[in-house]
């Protein structure tokens, strides 16, 4: 089988990872100068299905999980140190609603807390610590995941400035196209939104962090990612629109505030990037497969790229190779499900 996968990001390389892995021949195109470098670049990388449970639909967790273990492994460098979820004693009431709307996690103390994360020993009374959850740097595993891709699979990539075409498969004489273009798909997907999420990136040497930890705000849950090496992504914001690459002081100026809440070490931190970009979602923020002839659109992951890219892969290249039918991504009136 010949396979055009068309975009670069996390859906179209693990989309053509696992094409590959079942012996087609895959090409991917890709507007940018490298992979990975659209809004994928901009991700947390938390895969945190337990956390994602608090406001997402079930199947976000159940494809979480499944995800989670692909990217422990297929690429290097994706610790299984666990989640932390953290509030300031005046959001409290936050933190137990959003225990009673998830699982897998234990009430912790301060003391617990403390021997958890040191740098944050006397900072915080309790929290709730999920200790199955992993987190990833995006821009490291999509740059393992493409060498894979290139080096042991035989995928080429090319790329260029139309290489999100939707007529670029066809064009290459494919049997199958495997759309992924996120945001740039609206051409073909009319229910299809954007969600624009902010993000900065701090260094400092004053903390250190083994684990993602979420502050709990009233209008911004904020996230702070450990990247290693003193750099610690925060992000970040969902705004009903797609502007993308504009980013708002305001957004900024919540974001800082609750790394500051965290610990104030991050006040003198230096800001090193800021960035924007927009997510694709459908109308109930749940991921989609749709088969129209010989193309198969991949998209619709909102916020949660990294932890539903690797299943919907997996049900597409069944849906090509054996007729596979998934009603939880292909079924338009799923809620039972």
């Amino acid at each position: 089988m010949r396979v055009t996968v068309v975009g670069a990001g996390v859906a179209g390389l693990t989309c053509a990872h696992a094409f590959a892995r079942r012996g087609a021949k895959v090409t991917v195109v890709e507007r940018n100068p490298g992979s990975g470098q659209g809004c994928s670049w901009y991700a947390g990388g938390m895969l945190a299905p337990w956390c994602e449970r608090e406001s997402a639909e079930p199947l976000v967790a159940e494809l979480g999980f499944e995800s989670l273990e692909y990217w422990r492994a297929e690429v290097p460098d994706v610790p299984l140190e666990g989640s932390l979820v953290l509030a300031q004693p005046r959001d409290l009431p936050d933190l137990r609603r959003f225990a009673r709307r998830t699982e897998g996690f234990e009430w912790i103390d301060g003391e617990k807390l403390g021997a958890l994360e040191p740098d944050l020993d006397g900072r915080f009374d309790q929290g709730l610590f999920f200790p199955t959850e992993a987190h990833l740097e995006p821009r490291k595993a999509l740059a393992a995941l493409t060498r894979k891709l290139t080096d042991e699979l035989g995928v080429a990539i090319i790329y260029q400035e139309n290489g999100l075409d939707a007529e670029a498969g066809r064009a290459g004489e494919s049997d199958i196209t495997v759309d992924c273009r996120g945001i740039a798909a609206r051409d073909q997907l009319a229910d299809l939104r954007g969600v624009k999420g902010e993000m900065l990136v701090l260094f400092t040497r004053e903390i250190a962090l083994k684990r993602p930890v979420r502050m709990l705000h009233p209008r911004i849950p904020v996230y702070v990612v450990p990247r290693g090496d003193g750099h610690f992504m925060i992000g970040a914001t969902s705004i009903e629109n797609d502007e993308r690459g504009r980013v708002t002081g305001r957004s900024m100026l919540e974001l800082l505030s609750a790394a500051y809440a965290l610990h104030p070490a991050f006040g003198e931190a230096e800001v090193v990037e800021i960035g924007a970009d927009v997510r694709p979602a459908f109308p109930d923020n749940l991921p989609r497969i749709r088969k129209r002839g010989q193309t198969i659109y991949v998209n619709g992951f909102y916020r949660h790229g990294f932890l539903l890219a690797p299943a919907l892969a997996r049900r597409a290249a069944e849906v090509a190779f054996d007729g596979a039918h998934f009603p939880e991504v292909m079924d338009e009136h799923r809620r039972e499900w």
